[in-house]
C-alpha cells in the first residue's frame, strides 16, 4: 500500500471501536481512499453533465461505444460459495436486535443495509461493522432494556450476509484524511472486508457486496478496481469478492450488460427495485414536460409497462449473462391485531411474488421475518428442486429505449390524498432518520430513504408541472404548503403534543421535506441536506 497519512476520527466514542477501528483497518481503507476517491469525484461530476444533457433534450439510450458488449457472447463466473440459492432475501439495517432477527430469519441472504435503512449517525456506521463483525462469526448477542435476550438459534445455518454499502455521493465526514471526508461507501466496504473476508473464506462463503445507486458501467469498472486491489492486498483469489447491483437508475437500466461485464469475475447478478427506480426517473426528467409527469407513486406498480419492460429486460440480461435475477422489496409488516389487514398485505405480496417467480427472477426480497416463508413458498413452486433458474432464458423479450421511457402510458391518478400521503410519509421517514433510524415502520410498511426520495420528488414534480389533481386542483407551492401545515398537524395529535412539543426534530424534518420538496433547485439526493443537518447537530 501507498505511504498514507492517518485518518482523524471527529466521531464520538462508541462501544467497542477499537475492535473495528483499528491501527491496520484504517490504513486499508485509506488507501482504498487515496487510490479511487479522486475517480469517484470524476465520475459524481461525470453524473451531472449526463443530467444537463438530458435536461438539454438529448435523448437516453443505450450506449452506441458498448454495441459489441452487448452483441457478444459472455457469461460470468457461476454463483460463488453460498449465492447458488437465493430465493428469498430478508433485508434491513445492522443495528443489533435486527441483525439477529434477520440472521434468524430463514432466509437463504441477508442483506445488511448500511446505506438506505441506516443512517451515518456515527454510532451507526461503527455498530453496525461491529455487529457485522460478531454475525460473520456467530457470536453475535442482544438483551434489551427491558431484559429479554437475543441470540442466534443455529449459528451454522444462517443467511449468508451481503452488506450493502453507501452510494457513491455520500461521504464519511467523521473520518478526514487530509483534511478531507472519507468516502462512505469505501468507509463501508474496507472495514467490512479487511476484518471479515478471510473469515468468510474460511467459513465457506466469501465477502459479498449489493452496490447502490449506480448510474453507469464506469462506476461498476470502478468498484471492480476496488474490489481486485482488495483482493490483492488482502491475499485472497481473483474473483473471491462478488457484487449483486441494484438496477435502480434509469441510466444505469440501459446499461445493465455494461455493467455485469465491468465487474466481470466479481459479478453475482442485478437487482430490480421499485421506488429509487421511480425516484431516478423523475430526477432525471423531472422538467421533461407532462409526459414524463408520475400518477401516485403507489398506483406505479411493476406492472406499468416501463416497468415491465425494465423488468423483463434484467432477467433477460441476467441470465443470458449468467448471474442472479432478484427482484424487489415487499415492505408489509405483519399485524398482530388486524387480521384482515394481514389477509389483504399478504395476498398481494403473494401476487408480486408469483409475478416475479413467473418472470424468471430467481429470488426476491423481504422487509419482515414473517414474509419468509411466503416468499419461499411461492419461489419453491417455480424452482422445485432446483436452486435457481438461471437456465430459463427469455428470448421473448425485445425492449427498446421509447419502452423504458414510456412514462406516459402509466395508468394510474394525481389524487389529494396522493399528495397528501408524500407529505405526511416524508415527514415522518425525515424524523426517523434524523433521529438514527433508517428503517421505519409507517402505517405497517417498512419504510427506508427511497420512500422519502420519491415522495419529495413526486411533489417537486407536480409543482413544478402544474399538475391537476382528479379533485380539480393544481398543485402549487400555496396548496402544498397547506397539506404540509394539515398532515404536521395532524401528526402531532397522533404522537401527543407535549412529546411531539418537546422534540425539535420534528420541526427540522418538516423544514428538510419542503426545502426539498419545493426548492427552485431540485437535491439531487434528500439525504445530503439532511446528512448536513446531522453534523451541524453535533457541532452545536
Amino acid at each position: 500500500m501507498p505511504a498514507t497519512t492517518s485518518f482523524t476520527i471527529s466521531g464520538p466514542d462508541v462501544d467497542r471501536q477499537e475492535e473495528v477501528l483499528t491501527a491496520e483497518a484504517l490504513a486499508f481503507v485509506a488507501d482504498l481512499h487515496q487510490r479511487f476517491a479522486a475517480r469517484r469525484d470524476e465520475l459524481l461530476e461525470a453524473r451531472s453533465r449526463r443530467r444537463a444533457e438530458i435536461a438539454g433534450g438529448a435523448a437516453l439510450d443505450f450506449r452506441p461505444e458498448t454495441a459489441d458488449v452487448r452483441a457478444s457472447e459472455w457469461t460470468v463466473p457461476p454463483p460463488a460459495p453460498g449465492l447458488e440459492d437465493r430465493r428469498v432475501e430478508i433485508t434491513g439495517p445492522t443495528d443489533r436486535k435486527m441483525s439477529i432477527n434477520a440472521l434468524n430469519s430463514g432466509a437463504k441472504v441477508w442483506l445488511a443495509d448500511l446505506e438506505d435503512a441506516n443512517t451515518p449517525h456515527w454510532a451507526n456506521v461503527v455498530g453496525g461493522q461491529v455487529n457485522l463483525r460478531d454475525a460473520v462469526r456467530g457470536t453475535i448477542a442482544f438483551t434489551d432494556p427491558a431484559g429479554k435476550e437475543y441470540a442466534l438459534r443455529d449459528p451454522a445455518s444462517t443467511p449468508v450476509i451481503v452488506p450493502r454499502p453507501r452510494g457513491w455521493h455520500l461521504d464519511e465526514a467523521h473520518l478526514l484524511l487530509d483534511g478531507r471526508p472519507a468516502v462512505g461507501g469505501l468507509v463501508d466496504f474496507g472495514l467490512f472486508a479487511f476484518h471479515n473476508a478471510r473469515e468468510l473464506v474460511d467459513r465457506g462463503r466469501g465477502p459479498y457486496f449489493y452496490l447502490p445507486k449506480t448510474e453507469s458501467h464506469l462506476e461498476a469498472r470502478l468498484w471492480n478496481d476496488v474490489f481486485t486491489h482488495a483482493e490483492q492486498v488482502l491475499g485472497l483469489e481473483p474473483g473471491t469478492i462478488r457484487a449483486t447491483v441494484l438496477i435502480e437508475t434509469i441510466t444505469a437500466a440501459f446499461e445493465m450488460d455494461e455493467i455485469l461485464w465491468e465487474l466481470r469475475e466479481h459479478a453475482a447478478g442485478l437487482n430490480a427495485g421499485r421506488w429509487d427506480y421511480l425516484f431516478s426517473v423523475i430526477k432525471n426528467f423531472r422538467d421533461a414536460g407532462p409526459s414524463f409527469t408520475l400518477p401516485d407513486r403507489n398506483d406505479v406498480t411493476m406492472n406499468a409497462p416501463m416497468m415491465k419492460a425494465y423488468s423483463d429486460l434484467l432477467v433477460a440480461t441476467c441470465h443470458r449473462r449468467g448471474a442472479m435475477a432478484i427482484g424487489g422489496m415487499a415492505a408489509f409488516i405483519p399485524s398482530r391485531r388486524d387480521a384482515e389487514a394481514n389477509e389483504r398485505a399478504f395476498a398481494k405480496v403473494r401476487e408480486d411474488k408469483s409475478r416475479e417467480a413467473a418472470a424468471g427472477f430467481d429470488g426476491s426480497w423481504v422487509a419482515h421475518p414473517d414474509l419468509v416463508p411466503l416468499c419461499a413458498e411461492i419461489f419453491t413452486e417455480t424452482l422445485g428442486e432446483r436452486p435457481n433458474q438461471l437456465d430459463r432464458q427469455r428470448p421473448d423479450v425485445s425492449v427498446t429505449a421509447a419502452d423504458l421511457l414510456d412514462v406516459a402510458s402509466t395508468p394510474g391518478s394525481r389524487t389529494l390524498d396522493g399528495l397528501r400521503g408524500n407529505v405526511a410519509v416524508g415527514i415522518q421517514y425525515v424524523h426517523a432518520w434524523l433521529s438514527g433510524n433508517g428503517a421505519a415502520g409507517i402505517n405497517n410498511l417498512m419504510e427506508d430513504a427511497a420512500t422519502a426520495e420519491i415522495s419529495r420528488s413526486q411533489v417537486w414534480q407536480w409543482v413544478h408541472n402544474d399538475v391537476t389533481l382528479g379533485s380539480g386542483e393544481t398543485v402549487t407551492r400555496a396548496l402544498v404548503e397547506d397539506v404540509v401545515e394539515q398532515e404536521y398537524a395532524g401528526l402531532r395529535g397522533r404522537v401527543g403534543s407535549d412529546v411531539f412539543d418537546a422534540d425539535p426534530l420534528w420541526d427540522r424534518a418538516r423544514r428538510l421535506f419542503v426545502e426539498s420538496a419545493l426548492a427552485d433547485d431540485f437535491p439531487d439526493f434528500l439525504t445530503l441536506p439532511a446528512y448536513e443537518a446531522l453534523l451541524a447537530d453535533e457541532r452545536s
